[in-house]
């Protein structure tokens, strides 16, 4: 009973951890500016005011950034699972020499600091005619989201028993009719949980976009330039439009998330 007692209140704190921040940041971002300057601050908005989140989206480049964030976020979400689930089902269905050693290999890739690739990548891209635009910024992000999603998938394929795939064999399907219809509905839960990292890991992402980017620049990237030379309110307002979209496509998609775990759907 202690012990149980003792794992909930870690996971309140850690829920705390979680939500305070987010909270605070919220708050600030629909208080008026002399809320936002005030000290103390109240742990509840003085006044609701939608001056500070007018006054972030007034700001020039703002929308652009945001546009661009979206774009560069959905093409990763779309590479990442496009190449990362048949490579993750070509290693839970096939046996090849070397297949252990290739998934440390994958994973080994994602301790690569990307520093040391700065300025060969600028070139290269500059030579593709990648450079400043989205899907540059994109293929980027999907190297880094790549390794997670060809792990989590190859995982997922191994749970799925390949008896049903051969069950559908023989009652007339071909291997790609039994994948469609009998392992990829099984398999969606995971692969919610692998769009959700692929599209985290795009938005938040800031050194490849900064990098890689002059004019075509993603939220983090452009608040990152204007945040020396910012007032208090943009930053609550840009923070918080960084929380929010992750949050919201974790909760669009969060039915998945709940069969993956075994809860029923809510």
């Amino acid at each position: 009973m202690n012990l149980r007692i003792l794992y909930l209140l870690l996971a309140i704190v850690l829920a705390l951890w979680v939500i305070v921040p987010i909270f605070l940041i919220a708050t600030l971002a629909f208080s008026d500016r002399s809320s936002v300057f005030a000290w103390p601050k109240g742990i509840l908005p003085q006044q609701f005011s939608l001056e500070t989140i007018s006054f972030f989206f007034g700001v020039e480049g703002v929308g652009k950034a945001i546009r661009n964030s979206f774009v560069v976020a959905g093409l990763t979400l779309l590479f990442a699972l496009l190449l990362g689930a048949p490579a993750g089902y070509a290693l839970a269905r096939y046996r090849f020499a070397g297949a252990d050693a290739y998934r440390v290999l994958i994973l080994l890739t994602r301790a690569f600091p990307l520093a040391i690739l700065a300025i060969p990548l600028s070139v290269q891209f500059i030579h593709l005619g990648l450079y400043d635009t989205p899907l540059g910024v994109a293929l980027v992000h999907t190297t880094l989201a790549l390794p997670f999603a060809v792990l989590v998938t190859s995982s997922l394929f191994l749970g799925i028993p390949k008896e049903l795939e051969e069950a559908a064999w023989t009652l007339g399907c071909s291997r790609v009719q039994a994948f469609v219809r009998v392992v990829l509905p099984l398999a969606l839960p995971g692969l919610a949980a692998t769009a959700i990292f692929a599209f985290v890991i795009s938005w938040n992402e800031v050194f490849a976009a900064t990098l890689l980017t002059l004019r075509e620049r993603t939220l983090p990237a452009f608040l990152l330039t204007a945040l020396n030379d910012s007032p208090l309110p943009f930053r609550f307002a840009g923070g918080f439009f960084l929380i929010v979209p992750a949050l919201v496509f974790i909760f669009v998609i969060r039915r998945y998330l709940f069969t993956l775990w075994g809860i029923a759907n809510r």
